[in-house]
């Protein structure tokens, strides 16, 4: 089952997660990235530092607000951890919370704690294991199983608190009731819901989370709340679980438990660590409280919005619980029996050929390529490499692969260009330079550096851009001592403190264009005179007609008076 994952749409190229997940337990696919459930533990330290809030979790809040609109008796487990992160001034106003929210009844899952407290003392007493690994985080049992499989003879064939209290809560009620764990935890829920061993004990997880948010939602405040009894007796020193040590101080709370060196250990890497050296065989005759949460559940993924400091958190608590034990009283009997065994997690072991072939792919053709950065989040680039080869990452999270890759992109497209193309600072000097510049200007890189652009061009321009942050664009200039005419722009570069001066040479552009205004003045040129010489012609013709017409006039009226004669003799 998938308890947790990143949302799509919100992931972007950061990695931050896989840094920070020591068992790599995160593939990165077109930039996104993704959980690998088998290879998970559930710690959920991969959200905590997901600094685009980008994650998802699969939760059980849906479903328990149905059973109890539907009217069903719905019991909570309540982690000791509420004690240093829910806001309340007296722990009963907490249980009136609940109720108000229609939960039948609240009790501690202390009072589970308890069993197993008694289950690790007789392990202790008995004195047949070589060392014993406490098994109440299912984040420290999934690490063992899938990671460090040669340890599993070495944890305590006991249930968790959470387990032990769903069971002990069903022998009270009957098995129609529901179950739910309040608590810090997100590998609760792959405990609860996804571990075969333990199924049915509890039938969902509440988050501390989920229920300020649901709180809120319901307009409930805990501090306004009136005070109720718990549901269960008082389980004393075993409210200790959640904090650094508190085992160790549960379960050294009745005599004769010294049989054993105790010795507490939190933090991921800190268990890493640990079982690393119980692999070489370096200690022995250790009861070993191991919690993945640094400081211990206190701190756990699901409470950290509002318990930043798990110093003060660790105090609460201590503070609010009494050290000594209770008295015995007569308990249901509860099945506490679970046997951890290997999972080992097998991943395909490429040959060195295909890891040389896969470092080349990132650029690392030497022992000297390879940085060992870590910006992808693996620890060194073979590493980085392997996990490319089992498709967990990508070639292109190397940073200095990218970098390279985009630097020579830019590269080409500057070399590229035909423009003379350079980098300006306030004091003038040239800092960068391409190709097309150095070859135009017969010096080298190094020369062009040491030089200062208005040895080339007139810095009028490049010294009104500083000042004014107004660029200049396509403005024509007459380089005489280059020779060209060209279209100059200049742009500020505001991150830099520098300008851009790019000079297009458009000398054969304006030659060609002084050629047709040429043509274009001999053509008029040669027009005018045709239509100069229409003219003459039109003009001599205009004078010949007009004497023809006028000799015409004179003919033609003589002949009309000849005949108007001749009419007038008759």
């Amino acid at each position: 089952m998938k308890v947790i994952d990143f949302r799509d749409a919100s992931c972007r190229h950061c990695y931050k997660c896989v840094r920070n997940c020591s068992v790599k337990a995160i593939s990165v696919k077109n930039a996104q990235a993704h959980i690998i459930t088998e290879n998970c533990i559930h710690c959920g330290h991969c959200l905590e530092v997901c600094p685009q809030n980008a994650k998802t979790f699969s939760s059980d809040m849906g479903q328990i607000r149905t059973w109890l609109r539907n009217g069903e008796r719905v019991v909570v487990s309540m982690a000791p951890s509420y004690l240093s992160v829910l806001d309340y001034e007296k722990p009963g106003q907490v249980v009136d919370a609940l109720m108000r929210l229609g939960f039948s009844e609240v009790r501690e899952t202390a009072e589970g704690a308890a069993y197993v407290t008694r289950e690790y003392q007789k392990l202790i007493r008995e004195g047949a294991m070589k060392n014993i690994i406490t098994t109440c985080c299912p984040s420290v049992n999934d690490l063992i199983e899938k990671y460090y499989p040669s340890l599993t003879p070495l944890m305590a064939p006991v249930v968790s608190p959470m387990i032990a209290h769903g069971r002990l809560i069903k022998k009270i009620y009957g098995d129609s009731v529901k179950t739910v764990f309040l608590g810090p935890c997100i590998a609760k829920k792959a405990e609860a819901e996804g571990d075969e061993r333990v199924t049915g004990a509890i039938d969902g997880i509440l988050t501390f989370d989920e229920l300020v948010e649901w709180l809120a939602m319901a307009g409930i405040r805990i501090r306004d709340c009136k005070e109720r009894p718990f549901g269960n007796p008082s389980p004393e020193v075993n409210r200790l679980y959640p904090v650094s040590g508190g085992i160790l101080k549960s379960v050294l709370a009745e005599e004769g438990m010294e049989h054993y060196r105790k010795i507490y250990v939190d933090g991921l890497n800190a268990c890493m660590e640990l079982f690393e050296s119980m692999e070489q065989g370096e200690l022995e005759g250790c009861f070993l409280e191991v919690n993945i949460c640094e400081g211990g559940c206190i701190k756990g993924p699901a409470s950290h919005n509002w318990n930043h400091s798990f110093v003060k958190g660790k105090i609460r608590v201590e503070s609010q619980v009494p050290r000594e034990v209770s008295p015995v009283q007569e308990t249901p009997e509860v099945d506490m029996e679970k046997h951890f065994y290997d999972r080992r997690i097998k991943e395909p072991v490429p040959t060195e050929a295909e890891l040389t072939a896969l470092l080349r792919a990132m650029g690392k053709y030497t022992k000297e390529d390879e940085l060992n950065c870590g910006a992808c989040g693996y620890p060194s680039c073979r590493a980085k490499a392997e996990a490319v080869y089992r498709k967990k990452a990508e070639i292109s999270m190397c940073l200095p692969y990218a970098l390279a890759q985009a630097e020579s992109m830019s590269n080409v497209i500057l070399d590229a260009t035909p423009n003379l193309n350079f980098v300006v600072d306030r004091e003038l000097r040239i800092r960068e330079c391409n190709k097309k510049a150095q070859e135009f200007l017969k010096v080298s890189r190094e020369e062009a550096l040491e030089s200062y652009i208005f040895e080339y061009i007139d810095e009028e321009d490049v010294t009104q851009v500083f000042d004014t942050g107004t660029p200049v664009i396509r403005k024509k200039l007459d380089l005489k001592d280059l020779g060209i005419i060209a279209l100059e722009t200049v742009v500020y570069i505001e991150k830099k403190d520098c300008v851009l001066v790019i000079l297009q040479d458009v000398s054969k552009e304006e030659k060609a264009r002084e050629q047709r205004f040429k043509r274009k003045l001999e053509t008029m040129e040669i027009a005018q005179q045709v239509i100069n010489k229409q003219m003459m012609v039109a003009q001599e013709i205009a004078g010949l007609l007009g004497e023809t017409t006028a000799e015409t006039k004179v003919t033609l009226t003589k002949l009309r008076d000849s005949v108007l004669l001749e009419d007038e003799g008759e």
